[in-house]
């Protein structure tokens, strides 16, 4: 049996096309649950008398905190259980926390049910990327990372101004009632399409030796590590991007409610890079088109960061900035992924739960302390652009021993 036919039988029932788009569906579970909401916030402040604006981000960052933590324990209990229960727990939870947020009575219990949502969503996160990563390898993961990418990335296009769109019609509550059907079609779909990847043979005990076991082999391995802390760089930046947007567009830029329109052409730039890198990759290799697209990021932060100190932003030079961040965001993380995960192919889950926890409690870290930072102006948020994209070209740099652009395909060591 040949590599492309183990591919094949591996998701069975499943075709290739039908395999993409479900794993697209379950990871768009995440950023629907949170870009949904920026419309919503200032009306969620006005509800529960939040004065602070600022303070509003937390029902934003509840939701990652939840998503981060709960990645350390998915991926060991998905390799010593399998895919398919874990994921699908995590599908119910997901779906009942969107419950608990509808009939929140208090800022604070809504901040609990959106800690619980991204929880869920850590499962689904985790282990779709786990299924991949079962299936297939090297460039042809990050391939197939990418084609789910440019389903998973047109959901913050058109999230804020679907959200928006159900506010017309009812309240913010509404927008989690959409989130409770969508996690609900999606928890039966998988439940009756995708099967289990991960044979019975190649699963791990789930006892503390052998996690620990599993932990150390994918905090110690050069390659999982170092793009682990490169991506975490760049989910800072997204994150501080995220968590600014709706207070950028409407307190600097005044754009109202139509920020969304603003939001959505900003993130379609995303979901070109990724049908590009789709069609790039297997010919061009991970890292000649992420090493470039991280140069290409620095460029376009050190721009902003100009200027932004010299007042010279306005709102077009800010828009056309920002999508060429967003390109570069899109070619390098699927390709980031593919990366740390290439010399985990024993260890796929582990690693997944690992890498996320990284990349996302790392980058909510730095993602909030530029929310936070917030004062009225661009200025913060170029800044920690800045910081965390010389971060990650810092980190790569390291992790490669100085050879960027190679397109070598064997593990650094």
């Amino acid at each position: 049996m040949n590599a492309e036919t183990i591919e094949v039988v591996r998701h069975r029932p499943m075709g290739f096309t039908e395999f993409v788009i479900v794993i697209a569906t379950i990871m768009s579970l995440n950023p629907l649950a949170m870009d949904m909401m920026l419309p919503a916030l200032p009306d969620i402040g006005s509800a529960f008398h939040i004065d602070l604006p600022n303070r509003l981000q937390m029902v934003l960052s509840a939701f990652l905190i939840g998503f981060g933590v709960g990645q350390f324990a998915i991926g060991p209990l998905s390799d010593s259980f399998g895919r398919r229960p874990v994921m699908l727990a995590g599908m119910v939870l997901y779906a009942v926390a969107s419950v608990l947020a509808i009939s929140a009575h208090s800022f604070e219990l809504l901040l609990l049910a959106r800690a619980l949502e991204g929880l869920g969503t850590a499962a689904t996160r985790v282990i779709a990327t786990s299924i991949v990563r079962d299936c297939y390898a090297g460039r042809r993961m990050a391939s197939v990372v990418s084609l789910a990418m440019m389903v998973f990335i047109a959901v913050p296009v058109v999230a804020p101004s679907f959200g928006q769109a159900v506010m017309t019609l009812t309240n913010w509550r509404g927008i989690f009632v959409v989130l409770t059907v969508y996690g609900i079609a999606t928890l039966l779909w998988s439940a009756a399409r995708l099967p289990e990847t991960l044979p019975v043979s190649e699963r791990k005990p789930f006892s503390a030796p052998a996690i620990l076991d599993a932990f150390s082999k994918t905090l110690t391995n050069r390659q999982t590590l170092g793009y682990a802390l490169a991506a975490a760089g760049i989910s800072g930046a997204i994150f501080g991007y995220v968590l600014c947007a709706q207070q950028i567009f409407t307190g600097v830029y005044g754009l109202g409610r139509h920020f969304p329109l603003a939001f959505a052409a900003i993130a379609a730039a995303i979901a070109i890079a990724g049908f590009l890198n789709s069609r790039l990759v297997v010919r061009l290799g991970m890292r000649v088109i992420s090493h470039s697209a991280l140069v290409l990021c620095l460029l376009v932060a050190i721009a902003m960061f100009i200027a932004s100190r010299t007042h010279l932003l306005p709102l077009s030079v800010f828009m056309a900035l920002s999508a060429l961040m967003m390109f570069s965001f899109g070619l390098m993380f699927a390709n980031f992924t593919a990366l740390a995960l290439e010399p985990q192919r024993s260890n796929a889950g582990t690693a997944s739960s690992l890498y996320g926890s990284i990349t996302t409690l790392l980058g909510i870290g730095a993602g909030a302390t530029v929310g936070q930072a917030y004062d009225g102006t661009v200025g913060p948020f170029a800044t920690g652009f800045l910081a965390c994209i010389f971060a990650s070209l810092v980190i790569v740099f390291i992790t490669e021993k100085g050879r960027l652009f190679h397109p070598h395909q064997s593990t650094v060591k």
